[in-house]
């Protein structure tokens, strides 16, 4: 059976490709889920509608993320922190610290967004990306300073 993919699906094609697949796997998988359309030139005319209005979509979506990355880029966070002998905090900085205070600051960041792999446990200047789109990842510089 030929259907149009309506989104990417693993191992199977990109969304808009015409692919084959068996009876049943479009009958009981694709189809039930909307992850494809028959393969009809109906549907391919409500595919490339969809796809135009995506592109529309995802362009507006990049823009508004650059104007977000230059304004994150920035902003400097500052955190007074306890710190030992040799500059060694007593806790650490994490991500949902920094995603905390960017929202003290006007902005709205899910600390799953702030790409701090480890929390940051000595004094210093960090620059710790934040992923506010797949293609824009500006750099916040959070500043750990001793208490």
């Amino acid at each position: 059976m030929d259907v149009i993919l309506r989104q990417d699906v693993d191992n199977l094609g990109r969304a808009g490709e015409l692919v084959t697949v068996k009876d049943g796997y479009a009958r009981n998988y694709l189809l039930p889920r909307g992850l494809a359309y028959l393969a009809s030139e109906g549907n391919r005319r409500r595919i490339e509608a969809e796809a135009r209005q995506r592109d529309r979509r995802a362009g507006a979506q990049l823009e508004s993320a650059r104007e977000l990355a230059e304004r994150l880029e920035a902003v400097s966070l500052t955190f007074a922190m306890k710190a030992g002998e040799g500059d060694r905090l007593f806790g650490s900085v994490t991500a949902a610290d920094v995603a905390d205070r960017l929202h003290a600051e006007g902005f709205t960041v899910d600390k799953k967004a702030v790409e701090l792999h480890e929390p940051i446990k000595a004094l210093g200047v960090y620059k710790v990306p934040v992923r506010i789109h797949q293609d824009v990842k500006p750099e916040v510089r959070v500043w750990v300073v001793k208490e």
